[in-house]
């Protein structure tokens, strides 16, 4: 489980090829960020649930398998990109952001970026299906930051960016044709299954 809350900014250090299958070694500088971590610990990739191996001082890597890969932007990844890492919520911390699982649901793509002040508006095209589960002033989860959405509609919808998302963030890389990892509100999704959901007689 997770915010949303971006901790630090991860490199690309280097890609394997495995069989259906793509190892990723994300270097995160010389700091604390992985001074405690144990291998096996879930982090976030871009949003996406990973498991940590091979942890060092500076840096660990994971597997992400053909479905993970075919599901979310990380197959696109190259050596040199920048991707966002938060380790996994404590159940004493502050929830700053939302209730995020690092499951992502779909993939949207960048359609459009405008400056408003200090704020920049980014807007996105999802999957059809999600359109329904992204509702004006609710959260949303992309590439693993929680953003509130600015505006919806019927195909599309933006969030606006404050200078300090962009700066701590792969955020300032969104731009016309990029492509992010989505993961809508699990709690809509729970009130859609329970409010849909009918017993069938055996």
């Amino acid at each position: 489980m997770f915010t949303g809350l971006v901790e630090r900014l991860g490199r690309v250090a280097s890609i394997e090829e495995l069989p259906e299958a793509r190892r990723f070694t994300f270097e995160v500088g010389d700091d604390e960020f992985l001074t405690a971590p144990s291998e096996g610990e879930s982090i976030s990739s871009n949003g996406v649930c990973l498991t940590a191996l091979d942890i060092t001082s500076r840096a660990y890597s994971v597997v992400a398998i053909e479905e993970t890969l075919r599901r979310t932007t990380l197959g696109g990844l190259k050596e040199g990109d920048e991707v966002n890492l938060e380790r996994a919520l404590k159940v004493s911390a502050r929830l700053g952001g939302h209730i995020v699982q690092g499951h992502v649901d779909g993939v949207a793509d960048v359609v459009g970026v405008r400056d408003e002040g200090e704020s920049l508006w980014v807007t996105f095209q999802p999957p059809t299906a999600l359109l329904k589960y992204v509702v004006e002033k609710g959260s949303v989860c992309l590439d693993g930051i929680s953003l509130t959405v600015a505006n919806c509609s019927y195909d599309k919808f933006s969030v606006a960016l404050i200078p300090h998302t962009r700066e701590v963030t792969n955020a300032k890389s969104w731009i016309p044709g990029a492509r992010v990892n989505v993961e809508v509100d699990i709690l809509a999704k729970y009130i859609e299954r329970l409010t849909t959901w009918t017993r069938v007689e055996e």
